[in-house]
Protein backbone atom coordinates (compact mmCIF):
# COMPACT_ATOMS: atom_id res chain seq x y z
CA UNK A 1 0.00 0.00 0.00
CA UNK A 2 3.07 2.59 0.57
CA UNK A 3 4.13 1.99 -2.84
CA UNK A 4 1.07 2.50 -4.18
CA UNK A 5 0.84 6.01 -2.00
CA UNK A 6 4.21 6.62 -3.01
CA UNK A 7 3.08 6.11 -6.92
CA UNK A 8 0.01 8.28 -6.47
CA UNK A 9 1.96 11.27 -5.24
CA UNK A 10 4.58 11.10 -7.31
CA UNK A 11 2.51 10.59 -10.74
CA UNK A 12 1.73 13.20 -12.51
CA UNK A 13 -0.12 11.53 -15.22
CA UNK A 14 -3.76 11.59 -13.84
CA UNK A 15 -4.67 7.95 -15.37
CA UNK A 16 -1.64 6.10 -13.84
CA UNK A 17 -2.99 8.02 -10.63
CA UNK A 18 -6.48 6.78 -11.42
CA UNK A 19 -5.46 2.95 -11.49
CA UNK A 20 -2.82 3.80 -8.52
CA UNK A 21 -5.83 4.67 -6.59
CA UNK A 22 -7.94 1.51 -7.63
CA UNK A 23 -4.86 -0.69 -6.39
CA UNK A 24 -4.86 1.06 -3.42
CA UNK A 25 -8.73 0.02 -2.85
CA UNK A 26 -7.96 -3.84 -3.64
CA UNK A 27 -5.10 -3.62 -0.93
CA UNK A 28 -7.19 -2.17 1.55
CA UNK A 29 -9.87 -4.64 0.96
CA UNK A 30 -8.09 -6.98 1.35
CA UNK A 31 -6.89 -6.04 4.58
CA UNK A 32 -10.03 -5.98 5.59
CA UNK A 33 -10.64 -9.31 4.72
CA UNK A 34 -7.39 -10.32 6.77
CA UNK A 35 -9.02 -8.30 9.80
CA UNK A 36 -12.80 -10.37 8.99
CA UNK A 37 -14.66 -7.19 8.52
CA UNK A 38 -15.64 -8.98 4.93
CA UNK A 39 -19.06 -6.28 5.04
CA UNK A 40 -16.22 -3.39 4.89
CA UNK A 41 -14.15 -5.27 2.36
CA UNK A 42 -17.22 -5.36 -0.12
CA UNK A 43 -17.99 -2.22 0.40
CA UNK A 44 -14.55 -0.57 -0.19
CA UNK A 45 -13.73 -2.78 -2.92
CA UNK A 46 -17.38 -1.72 -4.67
CA UNK A 47 -16.97 2.12 -3.90
CA UNK A 48 -13.37 2.53 -3.72
CA UNK A 49 -11.96 0.33 -6.19
CA UNK A 50 -15.44 -0.21 -8.70
CA UNK A 51 -17.49 3.06 -8.21
CA UNK A 52 -14.90 5.68 -7.58
CA UNK A 53 -12.33 4.47 -10.26
CA UNK A 54 -15.16 4.39 -13.08
CA UNK A 55 -16.47 8.78 -12.07
CA UNK A 56 -12.65 9.23 -12.24
CA UNK A 57 -11.91 7.74 -15.68
CA UNK A 58 -15.18 9.75 -16.54
CA UNK A 59 -13.72 12.47 -15.54
CA UNK A 60 -10.10 12.26 -17.10
CA UNK A 61 -12.16 11.77 -20.05
CA UNK A 62 -13.80 15.75 -19.79
CA UNK A 63 -10.20 17.14 -18.63
CA UNK A 64 -6.17 16.61 -19.78
CA UNK A 65 -4.64 13.96 -18.88
CA UNK A 66 -1.81 15.58 -17.28
CA UNK A 67 -1.46 17.50 -13.57
CA UNK A 68 -0.78 21.22 -13.79
CA UNK A 69 2.70 22.21 -11.46
CA UNK A 70 1.28 23.01 -8.44
CA UNK A 71 1.70 26.49 -7.34
CA UNK A 72 2.17 26.37 -3.86
CA UNK A 73 5.06 25.10 -1.64
CA UNK A 74 4.66 21.32 -1.01
CA UNK A 75 6.32 21.38 2.63
CA UNK A 76 3.32 23.03 3.88
CA UNK A 77 0.80 20.01 3.14
CA UNK A 78 3.55 17.96 4.38
CA UNK A 79 3.25 19.30 7.77
CA UNK A 80 -0.23 19.68 7.69
CA UNK A 81 -0.90 15.65 7.23
CA UNK A 82 2.33 15.14 9.52
CA UNK A 83 0.77 16.86 12.57
CA UNK A 84 -2.92 15.40 11.49
CA UNK A 85 -1.19 11.71 11.18
CA UNK A 86 0.35 12.07 14.80
CA UNK A 87 -2.94 13.76 16.11
CA UNK A 88 -4.31 10.44 14.81
CA UNK A 89 -1.91 8.18 16.24
CA UNK A 90 -2.29 9.85 19.51
CA UNK A 91 -5.63 9.10 20.02
CA UNK A 92 -5.29 5.52 19.67
CA UNK A 93 -2.57 4.99 22.02
CA UNK A 94 -5.32 4.19 24.53
CA UNK A 95 -6.69 1.72 22.84
CA UNK A 96 -6.94 -2.05 23.64
CA UNK A 97 -4.70 -4.26 21.63
CA UNK A 98 -6.70 -5.77 18.37
CA UNK A 99 -8.01 -9.15 20.04
CA UNK A 100 -7.40 -8.75 23.60
CA UNK A 101 -9.99 -10.86 25.83
CA UNK A 102 -9.92 -8.15 28.14
CA UNK A 103 -10.90 -5.36 26.02
CA UNK A 104 -14.56 -3.71 27.37
CA UNK A 105 -15.88 -4.37 24.32
CA UNK A 106 -15.43 -7.70 25.16
CA UNK A 107 -17.37 -8.14 28.60
CA UNK A 108 -20.03 -5.73 28.15
CA UNK A 109 -21.27 -5.02 24.57
CA UNK A 110 -20.57 -8.66 22.94
CA UNK A 111 -22.01 -10.23 25.65
CA UNK A 112 -25.42 -8.38 25.02
CA UNK A 113 -25.77 -9.01 21.82
CA UNK A 114 -25.14 -12.79 21.82
CA UNK A 115 -27.16 -13.39 24.53
CA UNK A 116 -30.17 -11.32 24.09
CA UNK A 117 -30.63 -9.98 20.72
CA UNK A 118 -32.01 -13.23 18.77
CA UNK A 119 -34.61 -12.54 21.83
CA UNK A 120 -34.99 -8.84 21.36
CA UNK A 121 -34.51 -8.75 17.59
CA UNK A 122 -36.20 -11.59 16.35
CA UNK A 123 -33.68 -12.28 14.30
CA UNK A 124 -31.92 -15.75 14.63
CA UNK A 125 -28.46 -14.40 13.01
CA UNK A 126 -26.42 -12.69 15.23
CA UNK A 127 -24.71 -10.41 12.50
CA UNK A 128 -28.40 -9.76 10.97
CA UNK A 129 -29.13 -8.77 14.20
CA UNK A 130 -26.39 -6.28 14.81
CA UNK A 131 -26.51 -5.00 11.29
CA UNK A 132 -30.33 -4.71 10.44
CA UNK A 133 -31.84 -3.75 14.19
CA UNK A 134 -29.03 -2.55 16.38
CA UNK A 135 -27.47 -0.50 13.57
CA UNK A 136 -30.47 0.45 11.67
CA UNK A 137 -29.94 4.37 11.91
CA UNK A 138 -26.48 4.11 11.12
CA UNK A 139 -27.38 2.13 8.28
CA UNK A 140 -29.41 4.44 7.06
CA UNK A 141 -27.59 7.04 7.27
CA UNK A 142 -25.04 5.89 5.13
CA UNK A 143 -27.63 4.64 2.37
CA UNK A 144 -28.84 8.43 2.96
CA UNK A 145 -25.32 9.90 2.13
CA UNK A 146 -25.09 7.57 -0.58
CA UNK A 147 -28.16 8.55 -2.08
CA UNK A 148 -27.28 12.49 -1.61
CA UNK A 149 -23.67 11.76 -3.72
CA UNK A 150 -25.46 9.74 -6.39
CA UNK A 151 -27.75 12.60 -6.93
CA UNK A 152 -25.06 15.23 -6.53
CA UNK A 153 -23.00 13.22 -9.02
CA UNK A 154 -26.37 12.79 -11.59
CA UNK A 155 -27.10 17.00 -11.09
CA UNK A 156 -23.37 17.97 -12.21
CA UNK A 157 -23.25 15.76 -14.86
CA UNK A 158 -27.11 17.04 -15.90
CA UNK A 159 -25.22 20.98 -15.44
CA UNK A 160 -22.02 19.95 -17.37
CA UNK A 161 -24.49 18.64 -20.40
CA UNK A 162 -26.39 21.60 -20.82
CA UNK A 163 -23.49 24.46 -21.05
CA UNK A 164 -22.19 21.83 -23.55
CA UNK A 165 -25.26 21.76 -25.64
CA UNK A 166 -25.41 25.82 -25.23
CA UNK A 167 -22.14 25.97 -26.30
CA UNK A 168 -22.31 24.18 -29.56
CA UNK A 169 -23.28 26.27 -32.91
CA UNK A 170 -26.67 25.63 -33.81
CA UNK A 171 -27.09 23.72 -36.71
CA UNK A 172 -28.86 25.69 -39.91
CA UNK A 173 -32.18 23.84 -41.49
CA UNK A 174 -31.39 23.77 -45.49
Amino acid sequence: MAVAVIGIVRARNLFVVIMLTGIYSLLAATIFVVLDAVDVAFTEAAVGAGISTVLFLGTLALTTSEEKKPVHNAWISLAVVAVTGAVLIYGTLDMPRYGDPAAPANHHVIPEYLEAGPEKTGVPNVVTAVLASYRGYDTLGEVTVIFTAGIGVVLLLGQWRAHRRRDEPAEEEA
